[in-house]
């Protein structure tokens, strides 16, 4: 079988034999090489005999079929002399081994040196046939995408003749066929993750509408998507087309798939059942469950509640219960209770992991569904790659028994999904400090600290109601000083019990002090063999120093280069301290390059820094350093994305000279790692000294708001720093912390907000004469303005911001507002001025160099293009801005370009390719929030109703208005025009 395709397809000299090696295309421009290289085969005539005779394989033609497959039936009166030119010509450019005449007519003879990339594409279709009858459906997806990458275009291209004709329509009916297979596993293998077989779907279904298993896919993957309406549409869609076309009524599978649908089918939500892969191992009944605590106290009522969730399990597809709580609350504790309770419920078998969501480096699905199919008896050499293949075998795997899943200290749902069982008489329990509100059909347990009665009890137990019972008060206060969170008081407890001289109320008077409360609990850590107080004084000074100072940082880990700033240590040095506090167990090593501590312990470590740091300015010198590295570094990634950004002049000037990058991807590589480090310190840094480095830092960490991963988590730090900023009444750092809320409210579409924070934001501009928020406040009010069509207000305000950033000397800054200036020209119609003003913007950016920036004047042009009917023109900007969106990390800008280029299609009346984009735009789920969802879906129902799927395009419309109204948004009246007369009605 010949895997090669048209691009490097050398087939090499076979030594000693003199025969060529000879490949052949046909499923494209008909082409040919010998060894490797181009060989030209003539005319279009020429080309088509050729054509004729590879695709007889190897049989002879006789002369009249050629004719007639080249002429038709009215070839010239030389059709015979002609036919024998193209022959002695093809003859001496592929040798005279490769086509030979016998019987009074041709053949290309097919040797083992001789390739057809048809025939390859028929043999990984045959293998892949193959593969779905012996259950290897992975295997199979593979070898359809390999026989349809044999495809260069359309088959035969640009060959007259009508054998040729015929033949194009076979091959593209092949090609189709192959496609609604490989479509088919898609659905399977990729399940809750189908938003791109919709994209690729309908734009097939456009292109062949009439083509019902294509609608029958794309029905499937938008319910699979969680689009139920657009998935009833479309069969409204093809029924009425069928109806107007044909006369006829869909097919009995495509009628079947709407009453399914109709009717919430649990089984459409599930994978086609895979038999068992070659060399699968007989079903194997883990028992992995965690022992259980034997002193488990209370929590009476969530037993019960939980317990009631499994028993559940036997009548639902999926019993999930997500145990939410603070670190110590007792969920795991809980919940491996539970799950021994119910064990007998499910006796094929428990599977436990603990997923380390907590911790910087959680457990990657992957990696725990690999453990998971090992655990269950699949071999090593049956587990394939990627989540989305091993998620499909887990299922499959688990389709029919009954399996429990402990699943704890999970980092998120995003985690949790692809581990989920999926089939009727399975459990799923988890356990996570964050709420999973967005797990669907989680039932959610908020798990407190336990309740004094459950304190006191789990207490006594532990120590004895011997030693207790004459000290009810002190339990009381013990219990108490512990916070009643269930491993402080198992700690306290357990130490008090290993001392047979304390009483209760001199453990007590111990936790009485707060300054010492945290080193008495942790010294009964059953988890460590010394207590933390020995372990640190053994400590050499240095060693202790660096435990101690590292321990004030707030981020979830720290970096060497991070460390070395705080402790004015080379990384080589504090490399080897961070190693040597890893060796006494005090430091977790997290990664390469990467420390954490255990999160009693850093709090200890916080206590010694509070006790042992002489003089005290020291800790807050620790950390100032600390800020001064991560803004001096942060500055050095800004810089890089934006030269010649005036911005990074006006920031503080740090110390600390920063780390350097040797490109832009390497900073953002840097950008994205630190990121919960470095906001978590621009919250840390809420007194009055380092407010206005902390308001810097988030400016030039501005990056990590549009990423979509750290947008929440960067929107908190503006916050908490607005605040502080507020109380502690820096004008200069709120404008800064204003400015940046502005921002994040705009990528949220959260405008009205925006502009709020905006208007304080140019309030405190005019008191300070920062031209940082003097030039971003206005430009921000432009924005919100532009966003709410508030054009003639837009421009008054970023037209006083370009006065802003040209006084400033700041190009960057100006050709962004050119480009927002653009787009009020084009609200307010002045299509010639738009266009002017986002090509002054786009001049700005590639003068300076600039990736990123370049693709949003790009955007900007694009959008003025359309407009002005330039569609093509159009096109081709943001095909360029594309790529830089995408390396730049910004899924917001890559998805909002997406949905221009529909736009762009729509205008240019090509609304198969504008659904395409828009469903692409849909897929990546950027940040944005619901309003350019809304934008999303508008444009896809009109892609759609020009593709004549009206019912499609209602369902999109309505979800669309749905949000706009949901915003107050102007632009549902816009929505409830498109849905008139039904709306109104």
């Amino acid at each position: 079988m010949d895997g090669e395709g048209h691009t490097g397809r050398e087939r090499l000299q076979q030594p000693g034999n003199g025969r060529h090696r000879l490949r052949f295309a046909v499923l494209g421009p008909v082409r040919a090489w010998r060894d490797g290289e181009p060989v030209g085969v003539g005319s279009p005539q020429q080309r088509a005999l050729l054509a004729a005779l590879l695709l007889r394989r190897g049989q002879t033609a006789t002369a009249q079929e050629l004719v007639d497959a080249l002429w038709g039936e009215e070839p010239p009166q030389r059709a015979l002399a002609a036919l024998r030119t193209y022959a002695s010509r093809l003859r001496k450019a592929l040798g005279a081994e490769a086509l030979i005449s016998e019987s009074g007519g041709y053949a290309i003879r097919l040797g083992p040196d001789t390739g057809i990339d048809a025939d390859t594409a028929a043999a990984h279709a045959l293998e892949a046939e193959k593969a779905v009858s012996s259950g290897d459906r992975h295997r199979a997806r593979e070898l359809y995408a390999a026989a349809l990458a044999q495809w260069d275009g359309e088959p035969l291209a640009h060959i007259p003749g009508p054998y040729a004709e015929n033949q194009r329509t076979r091959l593209e009916e092949w090609r189709l066929s192959l496609l609604e297979h490989r479509l088919d596993l898609d659905l399977d293998l990729q399940l809750g993750s189908h938003a791109e077989a919709v994209s690729e779907l309908t734009a097939l279904t456009a292109e062949h509408p009439l083509r019902e298993r294509l609608r029958e896919l794309l029905m499937l993957a938008l319910y699979r998507s969680g689009r139920q309406a657009e998935a009833l549409a479309v069969y409204a869609d093809t029924r009425r087309l069928l109806a107007e076309e044909l006369g006829v009524d869909p097919r009995p599978e495509l009628a079947e798939l709407q009453q399914r649908i109709l009717r919430a089918d649990e089984e459409l939500a599930q994978p086609v059942e895979e038999s068992a892969p070659p060399g699968t191992a007989t079903f194997v009944r883990p028992a992995q469950l965690p022992a259980t605590v034997p002193d488990f106290t209370g929590r009476t009522a969530f037993v019960a509640e939980l317990g009631d969730q499994l028993v559940a399990a036997e009548s639902r597809v999926m019993a999930v219960s997500a145990v939410a709580g603070i670190g110590g609350v007792g969920k795991t504790t809980l919940a491996v209770h539970v799950a021994h309770a119910a064990r007998d419920r499910f006796p094929d078998g428990q599977l436990y992991i603990d997923l380390q969501g907590a911790g910087p480096a959680p457990a990657e699905p992957e990696a725990v569904l690999g453990a998971f199919l090992r655990a269950l008896g699949i071999p090593d050499s049956a587990i394939p790659d990627g989540v989305g293949e091993r998620a499909s075998l887990y299922r499959s795997t688990l389709a029919g028994r009954r399996i429990l899943t402990l699943l704890d200290n999970a980092r998120d749902a995003a985690q949790v999904r692809p581990l989920l069982p999926g089939t009727e008489g399975c459990a799923a329990l988890i356990t996570s400090r964050v709420r999973m509100v967005d797990l669907a059909g989680a039932h959610l347990v908020d798990l407190d600290v336990m309740s004094p009665e459950e304190a006191m009890t789990l207490f006594t137990r532990i120590v004895g109601a011997e030693r207790v019972g004459a000290e009810r008060e002190a339990v009381m206060d013990v219990v108490a000083a512990c916070g009643f969170l269930p491993l402080a008081i198992r700690i306290a407890a357990s130490r008090l019990a290993a001392r047979r001289t304390w009483t209760v109320s001199f453990l007590a008077r111990r936790l009485a002090d707060e300054r010492r409360r945290l080193d008495e609990l942790q010294a009964g850590d059953q988890a460590v063999k010394a207590t933390f107080e020995l372990g640190y004084g053994q400590l050499e000074a240095e060693q202790a120093r660096a435990f101690r100072l590292l321990g004030l940082a707030d981020g979830p880990d720290i970096s060497v280069h991070a460390a070395a700033a705080m402790l004015e240590r080379t990384p080589e040095e504090t490399e080897d301290l961070l190693e040597s506090l890893v060796d006494t167990s005090l430091l977790e090593s997290a990664a390469p390059g990467r420390y954490r501590y255990h999160d009693l312990v850093r709090l200890y470590a916080r206590t010694c820094a509070e006790r042992d740091e002489d003089p005290a300015s020291n800790r807050s010198a620790a950390r100032s350093r600390l800020l001064d590295f991560y803004l001096a570094t942060t500055a050095r990634v800004f810089a890089l994305a934006r030269p010649g950004e005036r911005t990074v002049a006006h920031l503080a000037a740090t110390e600390h000279p920063g780390l350097e990058f040797g490109d832009h991807t390497a900073a953002l590589d840097w950008l994205f790692t630190e990121a919960d480090c470095l906001l978590a310190c621009v919250e840390q840094s809420t007194e009055n000294g380092a407010l206005r480095r902390a308001a810097d830092l988030l400016i030039a960490a501005k990056d990590l708001a549009d990423s979509g991963v750290h947008s929440m988590r960067y929107e908190r730090a503006a916050t908490v720093l607005c605040r502080a900023s507020q109380a502690a009444d820096d004008a200069w750092a709120e404008g800064r912390a204003q400015i940046m809320l502005t921002h994040v409210h705009t990528v949220a579409g959260r405008f009205d907000q925006a502009d709020d924070n905006a208007r304080r934001a140019m309030e405190l501009a005019e008191r300070t004469g920062d031209p940082v928020t003097g030039g971003y406040a206005p430009n921000d009010r432009g924005i919100s303005a532009l966003s709410r069509s508030r054009y003639e207000e837009g421009e008054k305000y970023l037209e006083q911001a370009i006065e802003v950033f040209r006084a400033d000397g700041n190009r960057p800054s100006e050709a962004s507002v050119l480009c927002n200036l653009s787009r009020t020209h084009l609200g307010l119609g002045r299509m010639d001025s738009a266009i002017r003003l986002a090509e002054q913007g786009v001049a700005i950016y590639a003068d300076m160099g600039m990736t990123m920036r370049l693709a949003n004047a790009q955007y900007a042009l694009a959008m003025a293009l359309t407009g002005a009917g330039r569609a093509t023109e159009a096109l081709d900007q943001l095909n360029q801005a594309l790529p830089l969106f995408r390396e730049s990390r910004q899924p917001m800008w890559e998805g909002a370009t997406h949905l221009r280029m529909a736009e762009a299609y729509m205008a240019a009346h090509r609304p198969a390719q504008a659904a395409s984009h828009a469903e692409q735009a849909l897929a990546l789920r950027v940040v944005g929030g619901d309003w350019r969802r809304g934008n999303v879906l508008t444009v896809l129902g009109r892609a759609l109703d020009a593709l004549g799927q009206t019912d499609r395009a209602r369902a999109c419309w309505q979800d669309a208005l749905d949000i706009f109204e949901s915003l107050g948004s102007p632009e549902a009246s816009v929505v409830r025009k498109l849905l008139s007369p039904a709306v109104a009605a």
